[in-house]
């Protein structure tokens, strides 16, 4: 503020011509950098470890040799269960780290996608015995239990994943009756109520 000309403000530099104890390091930070030292966590221990109290804003800095942060249950979940054909290719790469560095869930990734190709290309009668027998000697308690809940039920499991009839347009007729009656609740009774199903088939 009090230099009278431009250049002596900036022969002073941001520091106004004050010694910042950082610059008393300069020549071991230079030497570091030039070893191959670009982490601005590592460094700022260093620093510590000399006695000398940095700036958080020097410790704060992201260290860029550090890894990325662990990919939520939510987004891994999802990421799994869309199919490899839409998946992103940030989607597919990250997948793919993670089945290799995880054999449970590679596991668990491989019997999904089982799952999915019989649910959908209905090959339940082909399939659906060997699956079953594979998801209950898995490593994974949560497929263990879906596969022996199957067994519970299995003639009718076997029939959707076999049989082109389901009971689909069932529900949708049940769940279109219950949304009349929420719109007549307490004004209406059972004659209008037939009326108007008969009426919006």
């Amino acid at each position: 503020m009090r230099a009278p000309t431009a250049d002596e403000l900036i022969s002073a530099g941001p520091s106004g011509g004050r010694q910042t104890s950082l610059e008393s390091h300069a020549a071991y930070l230079i030497a570091r950098f030039n070893e191959g030292c670009h982490s601005a966590l590592r460094l700022h221990r260093e620093l510590a470890g000399r006695g000398l109290t940095v700036s958080h804003r020097l410790r704060d800095n992201a260290d860029p040799t550090s890894r990325p942060p662990a990919p939520k249950v939510r987004e891994v979940t999802r990421l799994i269960l869309t199919h490899p054909d839409h998946r992103a290719e940030a989607g597919r790469v990250l997948v793919k780290e993670l089945r290799d560095r995880c054999g449970e869930l590679d596991d668990a990734c491989d019997l999904i996608s089982r799952f999915a190709s019989m649910l959908v290309n209905r090959r339940g009668q082909e399939e659906l015995d060997q699956w079953a027998a594979d998801a209950e000697v898995s490593r994974l308690p949560e497929l263990r239990g879906f596969a022996t809940g199957l067994r519970k039920d299995w003639d009718a499991v076997m029939a959707g994943l076999t049989l082109r009839w389901n009971s689909g347009p069932v529900e949708g007729h049940v769940n279109r009756i219950k949304m009349l009656k929420r719109q007549m609740f307490g004004r209406a009774k059972l004659d209008l109520l037939r009326k108007r199903v008969l009426l919006t088939s």
